[in-house]
C-alpha cells in the first residue's frame, strides 16, 4: 500500500502563490503516476494535474499556465506550484497515485492523501 500525505494549503491573497508538496511512503513511487484533485464545497471532485512515471504530464484547462506539477523519485515527492491564483482555486487539494497510466479520472487513482486546505482570498 501507498501512504500519502500533502502539505503547503494556506491562505494567500488573489494573485498570490502557494507551493503544494506530498510525501509517498510504501509502494514504488517511480511506478506510479501522481496526480493533483481539489473539491471546494458544492462541486464536483476536479482534475488539477498529473504527471507520470517519467514526467509526462497534463494539466486541466482552468489552470494551465499558471500551475506547475512536478515529482522528486528519490525522495518520494511530488509538488504542484500554484501562482497566480485565483479566488476559484479555493478547494482541499489532494495528491493520488495511480498504478497505471496517467488519467484524469479521480476514479483511476488508487491512494488518495487527506487533503490540503488552500483558500485564495480577493
Amino acid at each position: 500500500q501507498v501512504q500519502l500525505a500533502e502539505s503547503g494549503g494556506g491562505l494567500v491573497q488573489a494573485g498570490g502563490s502557494l507551493r503544494l508538496s506530498c510525501v509517498a511512503s510504501g509502494g514504488t513511487f517511480s511506478n506510479y503516476a501522481m496526480g493533483w484533485f481539489r473539491q471546494a464545497p458544492g462541486r464536483e471532485h476536479e482534475f488539477v494535474a498529473v504527471i507520470g512515471r517519467y514526467g509526462g504530464y497534463l494539466y486541466a484547462d482552468s489552470v494551465k499556465g499558471r500551475f506547475t506539477i512536478s515529482r522528486d523519485n528519490v525522495k518520494k515527492m511530488v509538488y504542484l506550484q500554484m501562482n497566480t491564483l485565483k479566488p476559484e482555486d479555493t478547494a482541499v487539494y489532494f495528491c493520488a497515485a495511480n498504478s497505471g497510466l496517467i488519467a484524469t479520472r479521480g476514479r483511476e487513482y488508487d491512494y488518495w492523501g487527506q487533503g490540503t486546505q488552500v483558500t485564495v482570498s480577493s
